[in-house]
């Protein structure tokens, strides 16, 4: 698969680059669009007020710019965390997105969203100060209604950001849980066909 992978609020870390060498290491083909142009965070905090200077509408233009020279491919997009709000908004507007694999967050949907079947998996701490329950309920109806797949696995005790081994929120055993689970959802996504 076509694999669109965007980063977390703390910037495109190490542990994305990690990320899309286990991704490529099982045959697929990732692209890591830096957004923040080579500016990292070493807290939440600094990184969401970086994202706040950017603004939401010039983000999601980096985004599209980042995804539009492989969109006829047929991407998966994917994200941490804020990256997973971008790759959720990119995949609803592409029609040729195979797949969505969202790693702790989410987005609003606009009230149009429509898609057909697309393939949505969700990993996401339990709880999530970021992801909470009466919110996360209301995201995947939103998402049926919408006509997404979706599948949701939670994480118990797991921190927000619990797949980065830099971060105080790792967890080593739902980390390696998630990848496991969402290297099994991407090998049954089909392929764009030519």
């Amino acid at each position: 698969m076509n694999i669109m992978l965007f980063h977390s609020a703390y910037g495109l870390r190490p542990a994305v680059r990690e990320a899309a060498d286990r991704l490529r290491a099982a045959g697929h083909e990732v692209w890591t669009p830096d957004l923040f142009e080579g500016r990292t965070f070493d807290t939440v905090e600094e990184g969401m007020e970086f994202n706040e200077r950017i603004g939401k509408e010039e983000l999601l233009k980096r985004a599209v710019l980042a995804a539009a020279p492989y969109s006829e491919r047929g991407l998966v997009y994917a994200g941490f965390s804020l990256g997973a709000s971008i790759a959720q908004t990119l995949a609803l507007g592409d029609e040729r997105a195979r797949g969505l694999l969202l790693l702790h967050g989410t987005s609003d949907l606009a009230p149009n969203a429509q898609v057909d079947e697309l393939p949505v998996q969700l990993h996401v701490a339990e709880p999530d100060p970021f992801e909470t329950d009466d919110w996360l309920s209301a995201w995947y109806l939103q998402m049926g209604r919408a006509g997404a797949d979706v599948e949701v696995y939670r994480y118990a005790g797991a921190g927000h950001l619990y797949t980065d081994p830099g971060l105080p929120d790792h967890d080593q055993e739902a980390a390696e849980a998630t990848w496991r689970v969402a290297l099994g959802f991407l090998e049954t996504l089909e392929p764009e066909t030519p």
